[in-house]
């Protein structure tokens, strides 16, 4: 395997000029690969950086988060998911420094991130985010007719002829 993929990487870097042999770039070990790097953790540790145009995620399982619209509409959600209440938010971003089951700037410092777990959660805070602006607009709605209706029955009061003395009105 180290052969194949030292000579597909010698192949594919030598259009870039000298380099480092490959054989200390790669390192092929417990069946996982490095490059630039001694110890790969995973099939594909690369100690740089990578240029590509798209990379894709598989889900294998994961949980899209359609379960944030499922509560929304009352039904039962996979995870028993509830949105927390913009008040119970303020106090825990006031209380925290950062959203709810979103990792810190220290965690993800430490443990690096989670391509697909960290996507998944900001789909998951792009819906709520949603439905709290969907939930705000039905409420502004409801001030602007409430006012509508107040200055309606003003307008129609001023609009009434002010009748100071009733029998007035039985003699004309």
């Amino acid at each position: 395997m180290k052969k194949i993929l030292t000579t597909f990487l010698a192949v594919s870097l030598s259009a870039c000029g000298p380099t480092e042999s490959i054989a200390t770039l790669v390192t092929v070990k417990d069946q996982k690969v490095g490059i630039a790097t001694e110890n790969p953790d995973e099939l594909l540790t690369v100690n740089g950086s990578i240029h590509t145009k798209e990379v894709r995620v598989d889900l294998d399982g994961s949980l899209a988060p359609d379960y944030v619209f499922d509560h929304y509409k009352g039904l039962p959600t996979a995870n028993s998911y509830t949105r927390m209440p913009l008040d119970k938010l303020k106090a825990y971003v006031r209380a925290n420094g950062h959203l709810p089951m979103v990792p810190t700037q220290d965690d993800l410092n430490l443990n690096g991130m989670d391509l697909k777990a960290f996507s998944l959660t900001l789909l998951e805070k792009i819906e709520e985010l949603t439905l709290y602006l969907i939930e705000q607009q039905e409420q502004i709605e409801t001030l602007k007719n409430a006012l509508n209706s107040r200055a309606d029955a003003e307008s129609e009061k001023k609009t009434q002829p002010l009748i100071e003395n009733p029998s007035e009105k039985i003699e004309n």
